[in-house]
């Protein structure tokens, strides 16, 4: 008989909405309050443009978190995806202010009047096998260093606002083509199909609920997915059923390492990794080895997730 106690599941909503939140400013206070007063963890962005943000809780508290967002009259139903995990994934409570709730830097693009036809994760394999259909990866190349679908095109950008300059240089190939777009759990292809589509491209596909849906709706041997899918969270990445996956994150440079990258000699916890390893200098490497110095100490004692880690 199995004696040792489980660990506590907790409960991650993914969420985002577009809709008009002129009152923006106002709901972040009492917003904030009912999170931490039910000790939900994570982070919520508000913007004139809707809400965005993940968040971790009980599944009371989740469920309470989201009945209450779909009670406020701007909101309605939301764009939820649920996942798991043993422990807390996040250290802190945060509903910020923004002037996007995903920020590609693009005046006048509006996904609640113009966006990219919606396809579901299980018509999804079908759209993307066609040969005169472009697939698209809307999200960062660290992102993508990890997983991604097969055949998808990688624009390699380093934030969502070098999105539109890709688009711009590849439109000729992305014309007169179907384009399916992807994003982990929805809400940049939101903006990236709505983006396209005002250039003119009309044959524009999204993927309903992201990679976060497809994950959880696609069995295993019918999966075109490769690799793992990146989170923002203390879980780095996801894999097939939203198990948690293998990477790690590099505290150095918060990029996302696969186990094989977590035996490079360039790899040292805290301090460097392949990615990083050649652009720090002798006093980088110092203060980020005195910095996992504290974090370990700090879990020593007991005392939680050190801030700095």
């Amino acid at each position: 008989m199995n004696l040792s106690t489980p660990q506590p599941l907790f409960r991650v909503a993914a969420l985002y909405r577009f809709c008009r939140l002129e009152r923006y400013e106002a709901l972040r206070a009492p917003l904030a309050a009912f999170c931490c007063g039910r000790g939900i963890k994570g982070t919520l962005l508000l913007a004139r443009e809707g809400i965005n943000g993940t968040v971790a809780g009980t599944e009371e508290a989740i469920a309470e978190l989201i009945a209450h967002l779909e009670d406020t009259s701007e909101f309605g139903a939301l764009e939820v995806k649920y996942s798991a995990a043993e422990e807390m994934p996040f250290h802190r409570m945060k509903v910020r202010l923004k002037s996007e709730i995903v920020t590609m830097g693009v005046e006048g693009i509006d996904p609640l009047a113009s966006v990219g036809a919606y396809v579901e994760a299980g018509d999804w394999n079908a759209l993307i096998s066609d040969p005169d259909t472009i697939v698209v990866d809307t999200r960062n190349d660290y992102e993508v260093s990890i997983g991604t679908f097969s055949g998808a095109v990688d624009p390699q950008t380093k934030s969502f606002r070098e999105f539109p300059a890709w688009v711009e240089n590849h439109r000729s190939e992305l014309e007169g083509k179907k384009v399916a777009m992807f994003c982990t759990g929805g809400i940049r292809c939101e903006k990236a199909t709505a983006y396209v589509k005002s250039l003119g491209i009309d044959d524009v596909f999204h993927l309903k609920g992201g990679i976060l849906k497809y994950l959880e709706e696609v069995p295993t041997e019918q999966s075109l997915w490769q690799g793992e899918c990146f989170v923002f969270d203390e879980r780095v990445s996801v894999s097939h059923g939203l198990a948690v996956g293998e990477a790690e994150l590099c505290r150095a440079c918060r990029h996302p390492l696969m186990p094989e990258e977590l035996l490079s000699p360039k790899f040292e916890a805290g301090i460097s990794c392949p990615h990083c390893h050649d652009a720090r200098t002798v006093e980088d490497r110092a203060r980020y080895a005195e910095r996992h110095r504290q974090v370990e100490l700090a879990e020593q004692r007991g005392s939680g997730p050190h801030i700095g880690s």
